[in-house]
């Protein structure tokens, strides 16, 4: 039988303490030094706002972020010392949506002080009409430190994973002598290693296409940019630029909500691209596609990823006409709820349902599984479909 220490009991009543965040908490325990600056924290945050719950006991912790600016940059500052950078960016995220900081995001010194992440991100492309002169600059600089962590996370990986499968879609197996990758060739016939003799015996010939058979592939990003997608445009910006840089992907960028804007040409900077868009509004999903469809002209060598929570404005049977129209004549298309770490967003389940009939199953990526999946599509291979596929 486990013995309750009273050093263990009294750790187990600060916790408590810190959970519940008021005196009359019937733990009788008193919060001190960096406790207390915690707790404080905590309050300016969850104090106030009763539908919420847990901030419904009002008046428990601290006195409120108020609307200065420099005061809420004091804690942001607080709570990058005391919690993890996971926990900064969630009570920045509350701070937003809870307290109505976003106004405060039009002011330089809270925007300096502030811990970047893609929410934050989404925030400002939404507010970046209202923000003044002085203010812009800081926030084009904190949209492209959110955008340099990206690629550095996710260049690498996808130029590496998609540069295998275009290699692997440009070999042929019955190769002429001159085009023969020996190499891949030894390798692929291991199997067949003769001891005695000292060879093995190349029963499989892998070659290199030649160059005028190299093929390039297209690839069209057609990203919904209703206010609900906002991580996803974030991180399809990112992907869209990495796409650019590989010279055998031909690669476009298509934003939509009720209206459609082709961004192809701002591919070369990420950052140009995310305050080109338009957060919010309506969604033409149909619309979208008819734009996408008049720019294939190599179905076959065409891959479309239609990033949206299918939640459609336009004509409902238009679009999947569209969908069925472009799979007949060859292209490779995905739907992606969306393309972010939170998981399966809201969605419309019955166009979902409608797409996969059609050969299109809809589910939710994060950005780590997008390359593969890009790869899967290029060479024509089943999609790898998470889990949590809707």
């Amino acid at each position: 039988m486990a013995v309750t220490t009273p050093l263990a009991a009294e750790e187990r009543l600060r916790r408590w303490r810190l959970v519940l965040g008021g005196e009359a908490d019937g733990t009788g325990c008193t919060l001190r030094g960096r406790d207390a600056a915690m707790d404080g924290a905590l309050g300016a945050l969850y104090r106030g706002a009763p539908e919420e719950g847990r901030a419904g006991r009002a008046g428990r912790r601290g006195a409120g972020l108020g609307a200065s600016a420099p005061q809420v940059a004091r804690w942001l500052g607080d709570i990058r010392a005391y919690f993890p950078s996971t926990v900064v960016q969630l009570m920045q995220q509350d701070a937003i949506t809870r307290l109505g900081l976003d106004r405060l995001l039009l002011e330089p010194e809270m925007l300096e002080a502030v811990e970047p992440d893609v929410h934050l991100v989404a925030t400002l492309l939404s507010l970046k009409h209202a923000l003044p002169e002085t203010t812009r600059e800081t926030a084009r600089a904190v949209v492209a430190r959110v955008v340099a962590e990206l690629e550095r996370r996710l260049a690498g990986r996808t130029r590496a994973t998609l540069g295998g499968a275009l290699d692997r879609s440009a070999r042929v197996n019955r190769p002429r002598h001159r085009d023969i990758d020996w190499d891949r060739t030894i390798r692929a016939n291991l199997k067949n290693h003769l001891p005695e003799h000292g060879t093995v015996v190349p029963e499989r010939l892998v070659g290199h296409a030649r160059a005028r058979r190299a093929v390039r592939k297209d690839v069209i990003l057609c990203v919904d940019q209703s206010g609900s997608m906002a991580p996803s445009v974030v991180h399809a910006a990112v992907f869209g630029a990495v796409l650019a840089s590989m010279r055998s992907l031909e690669t476009r960028l298509v934003v939509f909500d009720t209206a459609v804007a082709d961004l192809t040409e701002q591919l070369t900077d990420p950052v140009d691209v995310l305050f080109a868009t338009q957060l919010g509004g309506g969604t033409d999903i149909n619309r979208a596609l008819a734009y996408c469809q008049s720019r294939i002209t190599r179905p076959s060598e065409t891959v479309v990823v239609l990033i949206s929570d299918l939640y459609e404005g336009g004509v409902r049977d238009g679009m999947l006409k569209r969908v069925a129209a472009m799979k007949a004549a060859g292209v490779q298309f995905i739907a992606l709820l969306a393309l972010s770490d939170e998981g399966a967003p809201a969605y419309d389940h019955a166009h979902a349902a409608a797409l996969a009939a059609l050969g299109v199953p809809a589910f939710a990526c994060t950005p780590d599984a997008f390359p593969e999946i890009m790869a899967a599509a290029i060479e024509r291979r089943p999609i790898p479909v998470p889990e949590r596929e809707a």
